[in-house]
């Protein structure tokens, strides 16, 4: 049994690096997106993650699956097309290290991904504790019908469903389309991870109290509302609170949300272990504030480097603290 499957975008991040002596731009290729971030984090940390994806059949999508593979994610489930190009995210980053972002994505590969090529991991019964998604792959289809084909099986299948709506203006038509598509897969989920402006959006709300009870009217039964530097908000069962951020100086912001979304999954598969008595509901409070500060300390990590995958920790750098 894996740990962790993670469903939809693997792409390119074009990284702005700096500019050189001519006042040029400087990019650096990095291998990204949310989910596939998600994935490699988890397998830094010693879970085992597989991933759920297309990439194009150029040089691009060699170099993303080659790392993912070098990162120990299991690609048995990452498609290629010879139709589609690989995408291309391009990521400028300000002097604070926020971003923004320009696709290269009309079509891209990871939008081409079928229900078909979606369930293949549910008719090999190889299910994982927990499937992953974010909402990106919500954005065209055929990628939207094969992500919600997937992760209704999932719940089905007693699988716990992960979701990010991470949202990308770039990406939608307007604000009202994105937030209507994001909210489309809550009732098949049991955790969540926002910011605060996805929170606002999707409930209605900036209070972080009543934002986050909001999602837990839809069913869920662990909400994260990450705040930056200013930690996480939680909400789990009849608790909540805030965990502090872990001071760092800041490269870059790129997959640090990602980083600590991996590290908490991680945390909670190997709580859960191989004991049927453990479940989401039965985790104590206690542990889920270790979770979510172990999370904290992996993001703050990451930000501390360039790029997404290769800034993010591995166990041996979080053990050494």
């Amino acid at each position: 049994m894996k740990d962790i499957i993670t469903l939809g975008e693997v792409l390119i991040d074009l990284t702005q690096t700096g500019r050189d002596e001519g006042n040029v731009c400087r990019f650096a290729a990095f291998p990204g997106g949310a989910p596939a971030n998600v994935a490699a984090c988890a397998a830094r940390l010693g879970a085992s993650a597989g991933f759920i994806g297309k990439i194009g059949r150029d040089s691009f999508g060699q170099e993303l699956r080659s790392t993912l593979e070098r990162e120990k994610v299991d690609t048995t489930y990452l498609r290629e097309t010879a139709d589609f190009p690989t995408t291309l995210a391009i990521v400028h980053v300000e002097d604070d290290g926020e971003r923004s972002f320009t696709f290269y994505r009309q079509p891209g590969a990871d939008t081409q991904l079928t229900a078909e090529e979606a369930l293949e991991w549910s008719r090999r019964e190889d299910f994982p504790r927990v499937l992953h998604f974010g909402s990106l792959s919500l954005t065209d289809e055929p990628a939207r019908e094969a992500t919600l084909a997937a992760v209704r099986e999932a719940r089905s299948s007693g699988v716990l469903v992960s979701y990010d709506p991470n949202y990308r203006p770039a990406l939608w038509p307007n604000e009202e389309t994105g937030v209507s598509w994001m909210k489309v897969p809550l009732a098949e989920v049991d955790i969540i991870k926002v910011s605060e402006e996805e929170m606002e959006m999707m409930s209605g709300t900036a209070d972080l109290e009543k934002g986050s009870l909001w999602f837990a009217e839809q069913g869920i039964r662990l909400v994260m509302v990450t705040l930056g530097e200013r930690g996480v908000y939680y909400r789990h069962g009849s608790g909540w609170g805030r965990i502090p951020t872990v001071p760092t100086v800041v490269a870059d912001t790129n997959g640090a949300g990602d980083t600590f979304l991996g590290a908490v999954l991680t945390c909670l598969c190997r709580w859960l272990g191989e004991d049927p008595g453990r479940t989401l509901d039965r985790l104590p409070e206690g542990e889920l504030k270790e979770f979510l500060a172990f999370g904290n300390r992996a993001a703050a990590k990451t930000c501390s480097r360039s790029g997404a995958i290769p800034a993010m920790p591995v166990l041996e750098e979080m053990n050494e603290e």
